[in-house]
């Protein structure tokens, strides 16, 4: 089942539709679906698919020109550069051509000249009936195509990096399963399809042991491919991100987690929130190079894998691991904090919250902190929300309301409206609460999904 990329697909067929020469470069973390999205766009299309190896540029080019002359019917000659590959696919090109290369990064890691090659092709052999896409994984290489001193900089007419797919969209993928169950899969493996296709929904326990706990899954010993693939000497790196995982989200005490010395975390810290491992956050009313910054796992499966798999290895590997089932609730609880949000910014869209927010995120200051705070700063609006992974009473839910209307007090924002609101698993007595506040919990969740639908 191809799940959602409604823009993404259409944004594709708008430049196929350009007729212009484009040159697209299109790229994103392994397994976030750029191959199906590819593949589902040229389906009914003239197109050429080829997906690269690391066997080096002549090797590719003739494997490269074998598909092409299949598809084209050339003369079955050999080539021995994609120089001369492109040349005869140009003989035979329809008025509009596909050219897809996928994991173009490996030819930049078998080959440092792959890019001037690329751009005499750009430059001096396609033409208007060529729209060209570059597809790679390894984000570091492939944004570096982008820097100024890169022969290919300035050929590409457009980019695209492909994110993961948001919770509603899982969902759409699980329509049929409970949506608490769907909460937590994505806590497990984000909006990565690969990740979450290899869960039924129906047994979320027993499918969760067989999927990351067993040596022989697919995802026992996914992120270190990942990682070692993007940085090669993954170490420090490594312990960064554990450190982040088991709750470590200022600079300092990662640091001394980590034992690296502070002064040189910002470069560590710079790289992984380059590759979007790691996202760096400020309290919501501060400004964005504000010195409070704490940093966060930007991908549930690696918040996942280094909070639970990691540190059991030696124990699973032995038969002996038991999870903590607890502890795992906790944690779906702090991934639940960015699914609310996610539910709030749909809500916003519809125009289904007590004001139009311009602005989301958390606030803290010492050891207080609001889940959420939406903001709408031309307004002097400001809704203040609490997020509990657990079901409410009417009474308990009123005392988190009044505790949240307590700390909007140290928030500075003095002379604004304040709004209440709170999302949990369950609250006993909503309709009466939302008298007077914002209530929502997972039977509203469908509500969201219907509109994101």
């Amino acid at each position: 089942m191809f799940v959602n990329r409604k823009n993404e697909l259409a944004f594709l067929e708008s430049l196929y539709n350009s007729g212009k020469k484009e040159v697209l470069v299109l790229y994103g973390r392994r397994r976030v679906g750029k191959t199906e999205l590819i593949k589902r766009f040229i389906r009914d299309k003239n197109a050429i698919y080829f997906l690269a190896d690391r066997g080096g540029l002549e090797l590719n080019a003739e494997r490269f020109y074998r598909e092409a002359t299949d598809f084209l019917d050339l003369p079955k000659i050999e080539v021995k550069d994609f120089r001369d590959a492109f040349e005869l696919v140009k003989l035979k090109a329809p008025e509009r051509l596909v050219v897809v290369i996928d994991e173009f990064s490996y030819l930049l890691l078998a080959d440092k000249n792959t890019p001037s090659v690329f751009q005499h092709v750009v430059d001096e052999i396609l033409d208007e009936r060529f729209f060209l896409i570059l597809s790679g994984s390894i984000i570091g290489l492939i944004e570096g195509l982008m820097s100024y001193t890169n022969p290919l900089y300035g050929r590409r007419t457009a980019q695209l990096k492909l994110k993961p797919l948001g919770f509603f969209h899982v969902r759409e993928y699980f329509k049929n399963a409970p949506i608490e169950t769907v909460v937590r899969i994505y806590s497990v493996t984000g909006g990565v399809p690969m990740y979450f296709r290899l869960f039924e929904g129906k047994n979320f326990e027993e499918e969760l042991l067989r999927v990351a706990f067993s040596p022989t899954s697919i995802l026992y010993e996914e992120p270190e491919f990942i990682l070692r693939e993007e940085l090669g000497d993954v170490h420090r790196y490594y312990l960064i991100l554990e450190a982040i995982a088991l709750g470590k989200h200022r600079v300092s005490e990662i640091a001394n987690f980590a034992g690296i010395e502070a002064k040189d975390m910002p470069k560590y810290l710079r790289t992984l929130t380059s590759l979007e491992f790691v996202r760096r956050e400020v309290p919501v009313t501060e400004p964005e190079r504000s010195k409070k910054a704490r940093y966060y796992l930007n991908d549930n499966f690696f918040a996942f894998w280094f909070r639970f798999v990691k540190p059991n290895r030696g124990r699973i590997e032995l038969g002996t691991f038991e999870m903590d089932w607890s502890a795992f609730n906790t944690y779906v609880g702090k991934t639940f904090e960015e699914i609310a949000k996610e539910f709030l910014i749909e809500l916003n869209r519809a125009k289904k919250l007590p004001f139009p927010f311009t602005k989301i995120g958390r606030w803290w200051k010492k050891n207080e902190e609001v889940d959420i705070l939406a903001l709408n700063e031309r307004k002097k609006r400001a809704l203040f929300v609490e997020v509990k992974w657990k079901d409410l009473t009417e009474r308990e839910a009123r005392g988190i309301l009044r505790d949240l209307e307590r700390k909007s007090k140290l928030t500075g924002l003095d002379g604004w409206e304040h709004y209440y609101g709170i999302v949990a698993k369950k609250v006993e007595g909503k309709e009466k609460l939302r008298e007077e506040f914002s209530v929502w919990d997972l039977g509203d969740f469908q509500i969201a999904s219907n509109l994101h639908l």
